[in-house]
């Protein structure tokens, strides 16, 4: 089993699958409405010059989320 790490330590063009969305997170639900939930493949596919915002390719779709957003979830790398 590999270790779960942030979101936003991922880098560019590469794929991971979501072990969880913090429980403590302000937008847990938001996160999770959005498609983000437990065991979902996705893509970062870019960042801002200043890392804020994360581009994502999430079940078909782009998705742009801030560091502060991103950190709440944790990954695994495929």
């Amino acid at each position: 089993m590999t270790k779960a790490i942030s979101l936003i330590e991922v880098e560019l063009k590469t794929k991971v699958k979501v072990v969880e969305v913090a429980l403590e997170s302000k937008v847990r639900r938001r996160i999770m409405d959005m498609g983000i939930v437990k065991n979902t493949t996705l893509v970062v596919t870019g960042k801002a010059p200043m890392g804020d915002p994360i581009e994502l390719s999430v079940r078909g779709y782009t998705l742009s989320l801030r560091k502060n957003e991103a950190k709440d979830i944790m990954v695994e790398l495929i």
